[in-house]
């Protein structure tokens, strides 16, 4: 694939650079994309700022090759060269979406419908794809299943239970370190939710969406697989994210002592044709409005201003060149 001109025909467009892992992008000059015979150099309308994209620049994300400098940005909101709204994600590369234009594979956009809020869908795509694919390609979801959601107060947390949902669990469970905040979901996607000490009250679930890792998922294992009705019911664990950790030591006995399967949602443990095969049932619920989810556009100008925000925070950051 082919990023940029040769140096004697360079044109110059604003994007976020990051050029260290120890300081937020800044804001600054990048050579003008062309497209590859299988690619679409398309103008980025509204891209947001997942937690994916942080670690992608700080290069701890396990798909950084530790090389500088890059533009940040995985996924937006795009318009083609006929004017057409997309919903695009790219590919690992060193020109990815927090710029005014990008190159993109052809085979990884979707159209969006016409007057869609661009922000609110930029926002909205990569959070509900994490766990919509991590429900349709890492497990088969029977309909009525019980769905616990591990880390319910982000922003993917609190997507993943309206998109359990979405996909036929028929109930759905939340659990997060803050009570009051966890409390507040129930009717707002959660039937039911916990503090992450409470979990042997939910032990009896078929699925668990876990976006935490670390200690808590160390202790939440425990207290599922020890409190079950019935030990030997199929129960799939999903890892997600790590917000609270990277590693988790989980004892040998909780595969043996209950029918666990533990398994992975991420690049690598879904290849690009399945993430591609969702995109248009995703794109197509997210246009319509069927998720929640706060937004707080920025313009793109102000990337080093706003990275250090609360990565925590209701609101997702989208940006707008």
């Amino acid at each position: 694939m082919e990023w940029f001109a040769t140096p004697t025909n360079w044109s110059i467009m604003r994007a976020a650079v990051v050029t260290s892992f120890d300081t937020p992008p800044a804001y600054g000059e990048w050579p003008d994309p062309i497209a590859g015979d299988d690619d679409l150099v398309v103008d980025v309308v509204a891209a947001a700022l997942h937690p994916r994209v942080r670690s992608q620049a700080d290069g701890s994300h396990y798909t950084s090759t530790g090389s500088l400098s890059f533009v940040p940005g995985i996924d937006a909101v795009v318009r083609d060269a006929d004017g057409r709204l997309r919903y695009a994600l790219v590919h690992e590369s060193e020109l990815g979406t927090f710029a005014e234009r990008t190159v993109v594979p052809r085979t990884a956009t979707v159209p969006l419908p016409d007057g869609i809020d661009a922000a609110r869908v930029a926002a909205a795509m990569n959070p509900v794809m994490s766990s919509w694919v991590a429900l349709r390609r890492r497990t088969s979801l029977r309909p009525g299943a019980r769905v616990l959601v591990l880390g319910a107060t982000g922003n993917a947390g609190r997507l993943a239970l309206q998109v359990a949902r979405t996909l036929g669990a028929g109930e759905v469970i939340a659990a997060g370190r803050d009570r009051r905040r966890t409390a507040a979901l129930v009717g707002h996607g959660a039937d039911a939710a916990f503090g992450l000490d409470e979990l042997s009250q939910a032990a009896d679930v078929d699925v668990v969406l876990d976006y935490v890792w670390g200690t808590p998922t160390e202790r939440a294992i425990v207290d599922i697989v020890t409190n079950r009705s019935d030990r030997s019911a199929p129960l799939t664990w999903i890892e997600i994210g790590s917000v609270a950790g990277a590693t988790a030591s989980i004892p040998s006995a909780a595969f043996r002592a209950a029918r666990l399967d533990l398994v992975g949602s991420g690049i690598g443990s879904v290849s690009p044709a399945e993430f591609g095969a969702e995109l248009p049932a995703i794109a197509e619920a997210v246009s319509r409005g069927d998720f929640d989810i706060e937004v707080r556009p920025v313009p793109l100008s102000e990337v080093a201003g706003v990275w250090r925000d609360d990565p925590g925070a209701s609101e997702r950051v989208v940006f707008v060149p």
